[in-house]
């Protein structure tokens, strides 16, 4: 009876072993930015100015501060997650001068610069790595755990002003357990980092995103002669046939004594057009043609208007 009794203990001592799994585990408050291809928005020009990497993780003697990984991850994760809302035109800066030197290469020299609406400006401020371990008489567990820290600032490139900045961070953990020295072992794992970083980055794009699209859409007048009104803006952006704009004359400028900022006063709605045509194959040449259905503005002076999205 006693060797049978062991026999099934053993047994399923046995079985657990085989039903241990990885488990790994990653903290992020926010959900990714769920696409919906159905929706049209008026996409706004953003840039990542610069993305660095404030903590002392992997900094040794040959650290090259214009070549850290940590930082460059935490670029490619955020574009990553901004391009996959559908909402902006994103604008390259960290890689330009690979850009630049392509187009020459292609015999392109008259290249284009193309000013962004938003830049974001980030840094990794906490990194670090940490192993727990469980030891029992019969199991032993192991875990890998990532912590990172990122902070965020969006600024309106039209004022310099800081329109958004917080802090996040994620977690990122790999589990594993065995029994009786059976089962599945834990090694370094390196992909933890990414999701760390990713965690934490997360839980800010979505503030990003309505942060830029609270804000008004603009687009600007191109010419206004006998063959046309055209302004800036076309289907990359949004802009379709037969959308209607509000144009806005500008408002005048003047410096803020508290703040020591110029500032815009509110301008006045002047007329109304409505889109005839779109043109143009990228973000940098796009144009529409459009006429106007409502009032209308000096010809002569083209610089004193803006066009906005009509406010519902």
């Amino acid at each position: 009876m006693k060797n049978l009794i062991l026999i099934l203990a053993f047994t399923l001592l046995g079985l657990n072993c085989f039903s241990q799994r990885k488990v790994v585990k990653v903290e992020s408050q926010v959900q990714d930015v769920v696409v919906q291809n159905e929706e049209r928005v008026l996409k706004r020009k953003v840039a990542i100015a610069r993305f660095s990497n404030e903590t002392q993780y992997a900094k040794g003697i040959f650290y090259d501060k214009n070549n850290d990984p940590i930082a460059k991850q935490a670029v490619d994760i955020l574009s990553t997650k901004l391009a996959a809302s559908n909402k902006f035109i994103l604008l390259e800066r960290q890689d330009i001068e690979k850009v630049y030197e392509e187009l020459k290469i292609a015999g392109n020299e008259g290249i284009q610069k193309v000013g962004a609406d938003y830049l974001i400006i980030g840094s990794v401020t906490e990194f670090g790595r940490k192993n727990i371990g469980d030891v029992n008489a019969f199991s032993r567990t192991k875990s890998q755990i990532v912590q990172a820290g990122v902070n965020i600032r969006l600024v309106d490139v039209s004022t310099g002003q800081i329109i958004y900045s917080e802090e996040a961070k994620g977690e990122a953990e790999t589990t594993n357990k065995t029994v009786m020295g059976l089962g599945e072992r834990t090694d370094y794992d390196a992909t933890l980092s990414d999701k760390a970083i990713s965690a934490a980055l997360s839980k800010l794009v979505e503030n990003v995103i309505n942060n830029c699209m609270d804000r008004p859409w603009k687009s600007y007048f191109l010419t206004y002669d006998a063959d046309g009104i055209l302004i800036t803006g076309g289907k990359s952006q949004g802009v379709k046939e037969g959308d209607l704009y509000d144009v806005i004359e500008k408002g005048k400028s003047i410096k803020n004594p508290q703040t020591g900022m110029m500032m815009e006063l509110p301008g006045k709605t002047v007329g109304k057009i409505k889109v005839d045509f779109t043109g143009g194959d990228t973000p940098e040449n796009e144009f529409s043609m459009v006429s106007f259905v409502e009032g209308g503005i000096d010809s002569q002076q083209l610089s004193k208007y803006y066009i906005k999205e009509i406010e519902k």
